[in-house]
C-alpha cells in the first residue's frame, strides 16, 4: 500500500553497500519486487519480467487481514437479513408501517455500530493484524492494508445490508445498484493503478468508492417519499427508543446465523493461516490465500440465492403458506448442486490457470501448492451450498435456534478437521478440512429434516 507521494515519486533500487551494480548495468541483474506494487511495474516496464524476482508475500498480507472485512461483511448480512425477515413478515400481514419502522431501525443501528468498528481499525490496524497471525514483515503490510480499507467499513457493511429492503419493492433497482458499484470500482482501478500509477492504494479508494456509490444509490431509493418500503421517522422518547432496542435485538437474533456464516469463512482463513504457515510457511499462506480470495465468491452465489429467495419464503411463512416456503427451499438447493458442480468441475481442469491469474511464477512453491490444493479443496462446494441454502432457510422461518447450531456447527467442524486431518494425511489434510466440516453439517441437516 503506497500513498500518491510515494506512487508517483522517483523509485529506488536498493543494493548492497560497496556492490559494483550501477544503472548502467543495472539491467544485467535481478531485482526483486513485490508483485504488484508501482516498484514492480517500473522494473518490469525497464528491464522486462525476466530480471525481475516477484516475491508474494503481498497476497499473503492481504490474506491475513481478510477475515476481517468477512467479518464486516457478516455485521451487513445479520442486520440486513434480520430486519429483512422481520419487514416482510410485517408486510405479509399488512402492517407497512410497522415494516418501514424495522426497516429504519435496522440502518440506523447498523450504521451507529459499522462506524465504531471503522474507527477501531483504523486506530489499531497492527495489534489487530498481529492477533490474526501476521508475523514479521507481514505484520507491516497487513496492517497497511487494514488500515485503507477500514476507512469505508460503514460503506461496506450497508452496501451488504441494503438490498435486503430495497429488494421488498424493487429487486431490479438493487441489482443495479450493485452493478453500479463493481463498474466504478473497477473503473477506478484502472485509473488509479494504471494512470495515476497508485498501486495498492488506488486499488483500496476504488474499492472504497465504489461501495460508496452503490450504498448512496440504495439509501437514496429508500429516501424517495413515492416508495412503499422506506425510511420512517423514529420517535427519541425513551418508550420509542426502547422499542428500537428491543426490535433490534430480535433483528440480531433472527440474523445472526448469517453473520456466523460469513465469520465462519473468516475463522477458517485464520485457522488455514495458521496451520499452513506451520507446514509450509509464507509460500502456504500465499497459496492458501487464493482458496481464500475464491470461496467468498462462491459464498456470495449461494447467498445471493438465499437472499432472492427469503422475501418469498418469509412472506408465504407469514401468511402460513408453509408448502410455498419449501418449494423455494427445493428450488434453491437444486440451483445451488448444479452450481457447485459447475465450478468444482472447472477448479479441478484448469486449477493450473485459475492460480496463474493469482501467482504468475509457475516455478514457485506457492504455485505448486496451490494448484494441488485447489481440487481438493473443491470437494466442499457441494455440500457448502447445501448447508448454506437450509441454514438461510431456517433462519427465514424463524426457526433461530437450529439455524443458529448448524451455523456454529459450520464454524467449528472446521477448525477441528484443520488440526486433525494434517496428522493423518498430511498436507492434503488440510486441504480436505474445510469439506470435512461441511459434509458432517450437510449429514446432520439430513437427520435434522427427517425429523421436521
Amino acid at each position: 500500500m503506497f500513498i500518491p507521494p510515494y506512487a508517483t515519486g522517483v523509485q529506488v533500487v536498493i543494493v548492497p553497500e560497496g556492490s559494483d551494480v550501477t544503472l548502467d548495468n543495472l539491467g544485467e541483474q535481478q531485482i526483486g519486487t513485490q508483485r504488484g506494487t508501482t516498484g514492480y511495474i517500473y522494473c518490469t516496464d525497464d528491464y522486462g519480467e525476466d530480471h525481475v524476482v516477484a516475491y508474494d508475500d503481498a497476497i499473503a498480507a492481504v490474506n491475513i487481514a481478510a477475515p476481517i472485512f468477512m467479518i464486516a461483511a457478516g455485521l451487513g448480512l445479520m442486520f440486513g437479513m434480520g430486519g429483512g425477515i422481520l419487514a416482510s413478515i410485517n408486510l405479509s400481514r399488512g402492517k407497512l408501517v410497522v415494516a418501514n419502522i424495522n426497516v429504519t431501525q435496522s440502518i440506523v443501528m447498523l450504521t451507529i455500530v459499522s462506524i465504531i468498528m471503522g474507527i477501531l481499525l483504523t486506530v489499531f490496524p497492527e495489534t489487530v493484524v498481529t492477533l490474526l497471525g501476521a508475523e514479521g514483515y507481514l505484520t507491516e503490510l497487513s496492517a497497511e492494508y487494514l488500515f485503507w480499507f477500514s476507512i469505508s467499513i460503514p460503506s461496506t457493511v450497508l452496501l451488504v445490508a441494503l438490498p435486503f429492503f430495497v429488494r421488498l419493492t424493487n429487486p431490479n433497482f438493487a441489482m443495479w445498484a450493485m452493478l453500479a458499484a463493481t463498474v466504478v470500482n473497477i473503473l477506478l482501478d484502472y485509473i488509479f493503478i494504471f494512470i495515476f500509477e497508485w498501486g495498492l492504494f488506488g486499488a483500496a479508494i476504488a474499492t472504497d468508492l465504489g461501495e460508496l456509490v452503490g450504498t448512496l444509490l440504495l439509501l437514496g431509493y429508500l429516501l424517495r417519499p413515492s416508495v412503499s418500503v422506506r425510511f420512517a421517522r423514529l420517535k427519541m422518547s425513551i418508550k420509542s427508543i426502547r422499542l428500537t432496542l428491543r426490535n433490534t435485538w430480535y433483528m440480531l437474533k433472527l440474523g445472526v446465523s448469517s453473520c456466523l456464516s460469513e465469520i465462519t469463512i473468516a475463522v477458517m482463513a485464520i485457522a488455514g493461516n495458521y496451520v499452513f504457515m506451520s507446514h509450509l510457511g509464507t509460500d502456504g499462506v500465499a497459496a492458501y490465500s487464493i482458496v481464500c480470495y475464491l470461496f467468498p465468491i462462491i459464498f456470495m452465489v449461494f447467498n445471493a440465492m438465499v437472499q432472492s429467495a427469503q422475501p418469498i419464503v418469509s412472506y408465504n411463512y407469514g401468511c402460513g403458506q408453509l408448502l410455498r416456503s419449501n418449494k423455494a427451499l427445493r428450488l434453491c438447493i437444486i440451483s445451488a448442486v448444479v452450481f457447485a458442480l459447475v465450478i468444482s468441475g472447472v477448479f479441478v481442469c484448469f486449477s493450473g490457470d485459475i492460480v496463474s491469474l493469482f501467482l504468475p511464477d509457475r516455478t514457485s512453491h506457492a504455485w505448486q501448492y496451490a494448484v494441488a490444493g485447489l481440487p481438493l479443496f473443491a470437494v466442499d462446494y457441494i455440500f457448502f451450498g447445501i448447508n448454506v441454502i437450509t441454514i438461510g432457510y431456517y433462519t427465514s422461518i424463524e426457526r433461530i435456534n437450529l439455524a443458529m447450531r448448524l451455523t456454529l456447527l459450520r464454524g467449528i467442524l472446521p477448525v477441528l478437521f484443520f488440526f486433525v486431518l494434517p496428522a493423518w494425511l498430511g498436507v492434503t489434510g488440510i486441504w480436505l478440512a474445510v469439506a470435512a466440516g461441511d459434509i458432517t453439517t450437510t449429514i446432520l441437516i439430513v437427520l435434522c429434516r427427517k425429523k421436521v
